[in-house]
């Protein structure tokens, strides 16, 4: 039943595309496959809401770990009334505690707690906005696992599912503006579902990610489009006794629905894009730092009235 179950899944990932990075290694390495489940998913509206735009849940490196990471989100919008009509600024900014902890032997549990800080250029100045994000948790079960010494590739399954909590504040006058997605929280309880799949051939591989958003209404009657996310990198992990390093490039895709206000459908709210990353971690004993770069490919957002510019974090890992 597995196997058949493998052969759907594997199918449908390959016909969407996919992002993620991941390895098995020796040593404190030979858990790295289990690294990033996506997120890049998750944000709202845009791609460029409350919860880690597409960064992922987990590091390069270290399978269990404790550790904090910054990343930075940069777009422009216009609302587009007239063709002269100018475009504005807006950063997204976000210090983030994460942790990935071990439950049972084949379960592990990611949580995320942000902060956000973003500020955009409007008519009348510069708008600023920060506080507690919203809560992340996410539980990933492997299903499926070759063993490393009967073939010459190694595949994983994982299969998964999370909540995101309403911890951060939700702003119902920033809703109404060109990018409804300049907030700290969604005001909603949103649910999450993920499966990744890594193929691995010595130090080279490939890990492939979907996972789905589901999007609830909050108390102000307005409720995000639900987001659908892909992703695929190739990585490639190098060691020497206590020091490695695990070089990465792939591709991750976002699509999101319309949002909804009062039960109406809000205009020229989905969208979609696909963004070009690189990236690299470095490790050495318990301790693991790392860099990303996402800049965009195709996109159509909000009707064309938001523009991504570039994404871009680093985190810093302790083992557990």
């Amino acid at each position: 039943m597995k196997k058949y179950i493998l052969l759907v899944l594997l199918a449908f990932q390959f016909a969407n595309a996919t992002e993620k990075d991941s390895v098995t290694g020796p040593g404190i390495f030979r858990e790295y496959y289990r690294h990033v489940i996506t997120a890049k998913g998750m944000c709202d509206a845009c791609g460029c809401s409350a919860s880690g735009g597409s960064m992922g849940f987990a590091s390069m490196l270290n399978s269990n770990f404790v550790g904090i990471r910054y990343f930075n989100q940069n777009y422009k919008s216009s609302d587009g009334l007239y063709s002269n009509s100018p475009w504005y600024n807006e950063d997204f900014n976000t210090l983030q505690v994460w942790a990935r902890i071990p439950v049972y032997k084949k379960i592990q549990i990611s949580a995320l707690l942000p902060y956000h800080f973003h500020n955009r250029e409007t008519a009348t100045g510069i708008q600023n906005i920060n506080g507690i994000g919203d809560i992340t948790v996410l539980a990933m079960y492997r299903l499926y696992q070759t063993h490393r010494d009967s073939t010459l590739f190694v595949h994983t399954l994982q299969l998964g599912g999370g909540i995101k909590a309403p911890t951060g504040k939700f702003d119902e006058a920033n809703a109404g503006a060109v990018n409804p997605s300049f907030q700290v929280g969604t005001g909603s309880w949103d649910y999450l579902f993920a499966t990744e799949y890594i193929v691995k051939r010595k130090r080279f591989g490939l890990n492939t990610m979907l996972n789905y958003t589901v999007k609830a209404e909050n108390d102000k009657q307005y409720r995000f489009g639900n987001q659908f996310n892909y992703a695929g990198t190739f990585f490639y992990l190098y060691e020497k006794q206590q020091f490695s390093i695990a070089p990465q490039a792939g591709f991750a895709g976002e699509v999101y629905g319309s949002n909804y206000q009062h039960g109406v459908l809000v205009r020229k709210t989905s969208g979609d894009i696909l963004l070009g990353k690189v990236g690299v971690e470095i490790g050495k004993k318990k301790f693991s730092a790392g860099a990303n770069v996402m800049l965009p490919i195709t996109q159509n957002l909000a009707g064309g009235r938001v523009e991504a510019n570039y994404r871009w974090s680093l985190n810093l890992n302790y083992s557990l």
